[in-house]
């Protein structure tokens, strides 16, 4: 048997494999809070930056449209995730839970994204970026949170 039409075929499978980031990180994202004093959900987050050089302060706030004088600074991925992959001794079922779904986050991100780098965006309030590569020459993707530090 040979398709009806074999370019609608063709055109699907390549709409699968390059399903946007934002739907297929989505799923991983339901019910999952960032902790700081105020508990912030996390969303997908797609740029137009292309640049193959690692991102500065200054892209993300070309990006971002946000003036000079907003303080953004680069933190270690590491630091994003010790909050949140990290088991506690006093941890119930419900925290190893949460943990465990970060982990998987994580761990979906580390295989899906290279050039991965973290960005903390104001004061107090601060949105935090963790951006990385999907795939050569495609603009980078990755999440976004807010967490409250007073």
């Amino acid at each position: 048997m040979t398709p009806q039409h074999p370019e609608r075929n063709a055109d699907s499978e390549q709409q699968s494999a390059q399903r946007p980031f934002s739907e297929a990180v989505a799923p991983l994202l339901s019910d999952l809070l960032y902790p700081s004093e105020s508990d912030e959900p996390i969303e997908p987050v797609e740029t137009y930056l292309k640049m193959a050089e690692p991102l500065t302060a200054s892209h993300i706030k070309d990006w971002l449209m946000l003036p000079p004088s907003t303080y953004v600074e680069e933190q270690p991925e590491a630091d994003f995730w010790a909050p949140v992959t990290t088991i506690e001794d006093w941890f119930g079922d419900d925290e190893k839970a949460t943990a465990a779904k970060f982990h998987i986050l994580k761990t979906t991100l580390e295989t899906t994204l290279t050039n991965r780098q973290v960005f903390r965006v104001g004061n107090t309030e601060i949105d935090v970026y963790l951006l990385g590569k999907p795939a050569e020459g495609e603009p980078r993707v990755g999440i976004k949170t807010k967490v409250v530090e007073t």
